[in-house]
């Protein structure tokens, strides 16, 4: 059922053209059966990949809540290959196979592991706007980091995993409310959690020590679970690492926003005007839907998306960290300092552009005029108080004549303000959190945007040879501080993953990271220029503390 996806991606190591394995081959018996992995000599890592963890979401399965699988089986079945990613819609999908048949997950582990190792697990939830990425993505590659855990003495056992995308995962109007099947993506995430609860021990790792993590749509999918079913604590993980992301998104809206979206799109299959349009959906075949879907320069002009739907989704999430409705584990939660320049608008050269941006529409919210005017006042037309602060007090007319003053309010609305608040909402349940800001540009992205959004993931991931990156290389040309800096960053995130403390595994550093403090808000700025450090949760204060003081009034 599930075909090879390119080559074996979890298996490439730096300066190698192929995987070097060994002819030893693991296995894993989980409930349904057992399966067998490949083995890598380069790392001494085992690779479980393209395991199913739900019934596939095909045929009348389409448009559904995913189902638990229903099959057993005796021998052994191959887990050696990616399957087909999600189907999505743009570059982050465009390099690999994709199909409907797509809900599996990946298990990376060191060969020395055993059934019982009992190691703490990280699940890598991937971003890309809930309408593209995969767990096979390069640049989530596991091993690096996986290794690097074993090397401070913090090791554990990575898993990552699939979910579906676009329509195909967040199809939303009345008729899919109605039979409650809302937030597919969300709820494929957490059927997939269940089945790692249930069958982690299978390959050594500890099912009472889990924690979820994510970067993105991918922390935002975190930030979901975390308040899912009006916080509900289901056991599935106890801890969670938020990059750029969390429980309150930009805006999730509900389905009487989708509506037309869904009406327009079943009007172009022929399934107007039917008793069940949703059921029409269904049958449509794959590529008839997938051509409607599949946009220009592949994307699509159907952007569904998360919804507050009553039931997993059960209100915005300011309201939900203000009742304190969240399952209290400890967290990791931070933002990049220039995420605007990744989110703001271009071509506002005018103080009364930036007033229509705000209140007509054209950034998603149509905010009232006193709201607009005062964030007018507190994000003013000086360009040294935005974004990048690199650039003193040029200006970028290429990009409108207040860029930069648009990216900085567009980055605290989108990222900033929320990171801050789910800090803030921690502390005020005696609940730790760390909380960060990442600083430094990587050599994949122009010197104008700055320690933009995504930045920290090769950081993160130990990626210093770039793979998966086709359009430039993070590490290409940098200083030695650079690797430095992800040494430190890649040994934190293990370090909680395996003691719910980044510090554990840090030796003879003078950076440590303390956590937020209700008294004493603190975030750990990581910088590869300057010694990472510790800095008052105070930057652009007056800014962040006002957009979540309206948080309403952005749907949120």
């Amino acid at each position: 059922m599930f075909k090879k996806a390119g080559a074996l991606l979890a298996l490439v190591v730096a300066g190698t053209a192929a995987p070097t394995t060994t002819t030893s081959s693991p296995t894993a018996s989980v409930q349904n059966g057992t399966y067998v992995g490949v083995r890598n000599a380069n790392y001494q890592q085992d690779f479980f990949l393209g395991m199913p963890y739900a019934q596939q979401p095909v045929g009348d399965l389409r448009f559904t809540v995913a189902q638990p699988l229903n099959e057993s089986w005796d021998g052994e079945r191959d887990a050696k290959e990616y399957s087909h990613i999600c189907v999505g819609y743009g570059t982050d999908s465009i390099w690999y196979p994709q199909a409907e048949a797509c809900l599996t997950l990946n298990v990376i582990r060191d060969s020395s592991v055993t059934e019982s190792s009992e190691l703490p697990v990280g699940v890598w939830i991937h971003g890309g706007g809930f309408f593209e990425g995969s767990s096979a993505d390069q640049r989530y590659n596991m091993s690096a980091i996986v290794a690097n855990s074993y090397k401070i003495g913090k090791p554990f056992i990575a898993v990552s995993l699939n979910y579906r995308l676009s329509a195909w995962g967040f199809l939303s109007s009345s008729q899919v409310w109605g039979t409650g099947n809302t937030n597919l993506g969300i709820r494929d995430q957490r059927l997939a959690l269940q089945w790692i609860k249930e069958n982690i021990g299978a390959f050594g790792g500890d099912p009472d020590k889990i924690t979820i993590w994510g970067e993105s749509a991918g922390a935002m999918s975190v930030g979901y679970h975390l308040a899912a079913y009006g916080g509900r604590d289901d056991g599935l993980f106890r801890a969670a690492i938020m990059e750029s992301g969390g429980t309150i998104p930009a805006s999730p809206g509900n389905y009487t926003g989708y509506q037309t979206l869904y009406d327009d799109l079943a009007a172009k299959v022929n399934c107007s005007g039917v008793a069940d349009s949703l059921q029409c959906l269904r049958e449509v075949p794959f590529q008839e839907l997938n051509a409607v879907l599949n946009g220009t320069d592949g994307e699509s002009d159907y952007n569904f998306g998360p919804i507050v739907d009553g039931d997993l989704i059960r209100d915005w999430g300011s309201l939900q960290l203000d009742k304190q409705k969240f399952v209290k584990v400890p967290i990791i939660s931070g933002t990049n300092t220039d995420e605007g320049t990744a989110f703001g608008p271009t071509g506002i050269n005018t103080t009364e552009e930036f007033y229509a941006y705000l209140t007509d529409g054209e950034s998603g919210f149509q905010l009232p005029s006193s709201i607009a005017n005062e964030i007018l006042q507190l994000y003013p037309d000086d360009p040294a108080l935005g974004i990048p602060e690199f650039l003193g007090s040029a200006r970028v007319p290429s990009k409108g004549y207040q860029w930069r003053r648009t990216c900085a309010y567009a980055g605290d609305y989108v990222m900033h303000a929320n990171r801050r608040r789910q800090c803030e909402a921690w502390t005020e349940t005696s609940t730790t959190a760390y909380c960060y800001r990442f600083n430094m540009r990587g050599a994949d992205v122009p010197i104008l945007s700055g320690a933009t959004h995504f930045e920290e993931v090769s950081f993160v991931f130990n990626n210093i040879a770039g793979l998966g990156y086709h359009y430039g290389k993070p590490f290409a040309g940098m200083p030695e501080s650079y690797v430095q800096l992800s040494n430190l960053m890649t040994s934190m995130w293990a370090s909680f993953i395996h003691d719910l403390d980044p510090n554990s595994g840090i030796k003879n550093s003078s950076v440590r990271w303390q956590p937020y403090g209700k008294d004493e808000p603190v975030d750990l700025v990581f910088d590869a220029n300057v010694t990472s450090y510790m800095e008052p949760d105070t930057w652009r204060k007056e800014g962040i503390d006002y957009i979540n003081s309206v948080a309403s009034a952005y749907w949120r």
